[in-house]
């Protein structure tokens, strides 16, 4: 995002910003509902989406 607008004043304006010629990345992405995901794909295998099967792939991270 290099710009902002709303209304000010009763007007539509519109703001940069970034600094002129500044680089932008905007990455989008969504929240996908919990019950909808039945499974995770990570670097280390795929497993289902629990917390068992997740500490299973990574019992270094397991408490």
């Amino acid at each position: 995002v290099k710009h902002a607008d709303g209304w000010l004043e009763g007007r539509h304006v519109e703001v940069r910003v970034t600094p002129e010629g500044s680089p932008a990345a905007n990455y989008g992405f969504d929240v996908t509902p919990r019950r909808l995901v039945t499974g995770l794909i990570t670097e280390r295998g795929v497993c289902e989406a629990n917390e068992k099967s997740i500490r299973a792939l990574f019992p270094e991270h397991a408490p």
